[in-house]
């Protein structure tokens, strides 16, 4: 019996790059004979000519919603899609040909493994640029690396769907940092695979990317492990981790706020702290 991967490629207003993120789902170099795929493309409300260039057919899916956000369109895709297991793909990223096949090798040595995610180039402004140290991608038991940032791109990341069962889906009440959000919860329970060659291309740099429309991220970041506390579920080793971070990153928050005589969050974020310290 074949195993089923669906992939969800939410987009809004981006028929300029589209073609090239689907293209690059259709053209995986994967054995067909043990895998079925099927594409799911969640409009989120597009403005632009993103209808007119999307050919559904059997194996591609064309769904149109109203604009609610990229949480909500990735979550209609997995509502919708049948797939034993998940992979997301930005509309502005690219995956290169052999990603899925890397990803399903780890899986077939790991059979116990229900994420993997692997390397990435970057591109901004058409520029291959080099990643930070602090950007360094791990497998493995990883809650306590992503808490400073997001370490796991969604474009490559490839899950199974009961994960989504257990943990539950993106929170759509997050602007951004919906995806780091997701993967604390992730680790928090599951062991991550990792292919170390770069498995996509990753744009950025454009004026339509959300973390160029918010600057204090780590606001959300706090919010996200707060909820993970609060929760009752963490592991045992992951509750000091937490309120570490937690600590460290409010305190830059609260001068930041302090600084720029910005009050609108100062309060929400100084109550957390307090509850941590």
């Amino acid at each position: 019996m074949k195993i089923k991967i669906s992939t969800i490629i939410p987009t809004f207003n981006r028929g300029h790059c589209l073609p090239r993120a689907v293209n690059s789902v259709l053209k995986q170099q994967i054995d067909l004979s043990q895998f079925d795929l099927d594409l799911y493309v969640i409009d989120d409300g597009s403005t632009d000519n993103t209808s007119t260039i999307i050919s559904p057919n059997e194996k591609l899916s064309y769904i149109k919603t109203a604009n609610k956000g990229v949480s909500a369109a990735r979550n209609l895709g997995i509502q919708k899609s049948t797939g034993e297991w998940l992979a997301f793909l930005d509309s502005d990223d690219e995956w290169l040909p052999h990603k899925l096949a890397l990803q399903m090798e780890v899986v077939k040595k790991n059979p116990t493994l229900k994420i993997v995610h692997g390397e990435e180039f970057w591109y901004r402004r058409g520029v291959r640029v080099n990643q930070k140290n602090h950007h360094q991608k791990f497998g493995g038991e990883i809650y306590s690396k992503c808490l400073p940032l997001c370490l796991i791109s969604p474009s490559a990341a490839l899950i199974h769907r009961t994960v989504f069962e257990d943990v539950g889906y993106f929170d759509e009440r997050f602007l951004v940092c919906e995806d780091y959000d997701l993967w604390l919860r992730i680790t928090n329970k599951y062991q991550v695979g990792f292919v170390e060659t770069a498995i996509i291309n990753k744009y950025g740099g454009h004026e339509d990317q959300l973390s160029r429309k918010f600057f204090a991220m780590d606001f959300w970041r706090v919010l996200s492990m707060h909820q993970m506390l609060k929760s009752g579920k963490l592991a045992d080793e992951n509750i000091l981790p937490t309120r570490e971070e937690i600590k460290r990153k409010a305190t830059i928050l609260l001068n930041g706020y302090k600084k720029h005589n910005n009050m609108e969050n100062y309060y929400r974020i100084e109550e957390i702290y307090d509850s941590v310290s």
